[in-house]
């Protein structure tokens, strides 16, 4: 990876804020040097597109810290006796030291505000810029059910930082709930494209997608009994599971997909996986939710 390191002067000295570490550095550059500052270790793969999404996350969070944290990159491949040792079992993933010992981690990709969010834990001096606050204020205002207060609060973002993520993404999701998908796709049209792989970004795509599906589908009840009717009425339980998921019950709204898998995989062009995977990107990599049906998914595919 050919990714430009950042120094800042630290105690009269010039240090490296991101580095690239293996074995005979591990010592030096993670377990001293977090007896001081707290250090990310992240682990890597070239050939991982979700580590080429996350790590240019992790480094820019890192550099606008300035110095309250380091980062050090491990390239799992080369350094697979370093990453047996410290159980790390898929790329990407990040560990923290503090203190000399690791004391947490995450595995998988993650949104700029979820990364910036769990390095704050261990770096209090991290403090929230003025845009950073006003997004808190907007998410509060989203998970409170109040969409129009929290898309007038992006709108503000967006007029101060064209290209904000979170803001892209929140304002476009508060949309959804208006439901003005309109302007929500016309905002998502209008992401930079070096940020269209973002996962909040991606997670507001498969959400818009899902609302525009919903604005055809039919009554749930109905749906219901056209099941009991026809077990094999994939369609009908298809279109339940969607109205499922928008209700949130996003157990109910998996299994029927999964029923659909399992008694048949090709229908409607591997169309019930594909939604599943849908919800996984709405829901996020880790989200509990995502992890266990990906393993029924798994059990199913691979029976």
């Amino acid at each position: 990876m050919n990714m430009q390191n950042m120094d800042v002067p630290q105690g009269g000295q010039t240090v490296a804020l991101i580095k690239d570490g293996d074995m005979s550095t591990f010592m030096a550059d993670v377990i001293e040097k977090s007896a001081a500052t707290p250090v990310l270790v992240s682990f890597y793969s070239s050939w991982s597109e979700n580590c080429k999404k996350l790590t240019p996350i992790v480094e820019k969070i890192v550099q606008q810290a300035g110095g309250a944290v380091q980062m050090v990159r491990i390239d799992f491949e080369k350094n697979q006796q370093l990453a047996a040792q410290m159980k790390i079992q898929s790329v990407p993933t990040v560990v923290v030291f503090v203190d000399q010992r690791p004391v947490d981690a995450f595995a998988g990709v993650k949104s700029e505000a979820e990364v910036k969010e769990f390095i704050a834990r261990f770096a209090p001096e991290m403090q929230p810029s003025p845009t950073e606050q006003i997004i808190e204020q907007a998410v509060i205002l989203f998970n409170g059910g109040d969409f129009q207060n929290a898309a007038e609060l992006y709108s503000q973002i967006l007029q101060m930082e064209t290209e904000n993520v979170p803001a892209l993404a929140g304002l476009a999701q508060s949309l959804i709930r208006l439901n003005d998908l309109e302007n929500a796709r016309t905002v998502l049209d209008g992401t930079p494209k070096q940020h269209e792989n973002d996962p909040a970004i991606t997670a507001a795509r498969a959400a818009l997608d899902m609302a525009e599906q919903l604005a055809d589908l039919g009554d749930a009840a109905a749906l219901e009994q056209a099941i009991k009717e026809d077990a094999d009425n994939h369609q009908a339980r298809f279109d339940l599971a969607l109205i499922l998921w928008a209700s949130g019950d996003q157990d109910a709204a998996a299994d029927h997909l999964l029923t659909i898998i399992s008694r048949d995989r090709g229908w409607n062009e591997d169309g019930a996986r594909k939604q599943l995977v849908k919800f996984f990107e709405i829901a996020g990599p880790m989200d509990p939710f995502t992890v266990k049906i990906r393993k029924k998914l798994s059990s199913i595919l691979f029976a």
